[in-house]
Formats: C-alpha cells, structure tokens, sequence
C-alpha cells in the first residue's frame, strides 16, 4: 500500500464487478455453503446477482478447467474457486489437493486474474464445516479486494 495507506485494506466496493464462481459438487453440503455465504458476501459489498456467473463440476480436479474456461471468455473481473477435499486413507488426498492449487494458481498468472482459491484441505469432516462460512465470505473479500487493487495499480 502507499503511504498513509500502508496497512489498510484497500475499500473494498464490488459495484459494477462481474465474478465467476466455480463449485465443485464433491462434499457438496460443505460446497453449498461455502458458495452461500460466498455471494452473499459478495452482495453484502456492492457485487449484483446478475454479475455472478456460477456454474458447478464434478470435484476439486476439475476446478482449474473451468475457470479456464471463465477467464477465455472473458468479461470477468475475478473469479472464486470453491470446493473441499478431506483427507482421506490413501495419497489421493495430497495429489488432489496439490495439483487443484496448482492448476487455479495457473490460471491466474496465465490470465492476470484475480482467483481466490477457496478449495478447503481438512482433515475431516468437522474442520471443513467450521471453516464453510468464514472461507466462503473470505473468498468474496480476497477478489473485490484485489480487484480495487488492481485498478488501483492500473
């Protein structure tokens, strides 16, 4: 931040800002409500309903191709990622959660969009339930933020 502004959040305004959202249905009841407390938040800052675009996929994998898909056709100021992946017996766990970081921080550099990554990594179930509402409406926070930051920097 500059000057007397170090420190502070930039205004956090989402009026006129067009999001992307893509949700995976993989622990869909945790998804659900991260998605909900994720635009209503988004709401709560000045983003209109009719500039979300909210579309769902299968599971965490298959986050990244979508919000490729968003940011090809564009028009978005930013876009959110959501999903949960719980640790389960087996290494499938680490790959999924690994390789669905990567492939939305890609997106994001290769795009020079704003994403936030709101794919939950828990150890259970009741982790990710504690964190669905607090994630969800950090999310909407992290791209009207960055995307007043952005313009900002011009």
């Amino acid at each position: 931040m500059f000057g007397a502004e170090k420190g502070k959040a930039d205004k956090m305004d989402g009026k006129g800002l067009c999001i992307g959202i893509v949700q995976a249905r993989f622990n869909e009841s945790i998804t659900n409500a991260l998605a909900q407390a994720c635009r209503a938040e988004l709401n709560a800052l000045g983003v209109a309903d009719d500039d979300i675009d909210h579309v769902y996929v299968p599971g965490a994998l298959e986050v990244p191709i979508a919000l490729q898909a968003f940011a090809e056709k564009g028009g978005y100021d930013a876009l959110v990622a959501l999903g949960c992946i719980i640790r389960g017996e087996t290494y499938h766990f680490e790959l999924v959660a690994n390789e669905s970081a990567a492939g939305v921080t890609r997106v994001a550099l290769d795009y020079q969009l704003p994403i936030a990554n709101v794919i939950l990594t828990t150890e259970n179930t009741e982790q990710a339930v504690a964190r669905q509402t607090d994630k969800g409406r950090d999310g909407a926070r992290v791209v009207v933020e960055m995307c007043n930051l952005l313009d900002r920097l011009g």
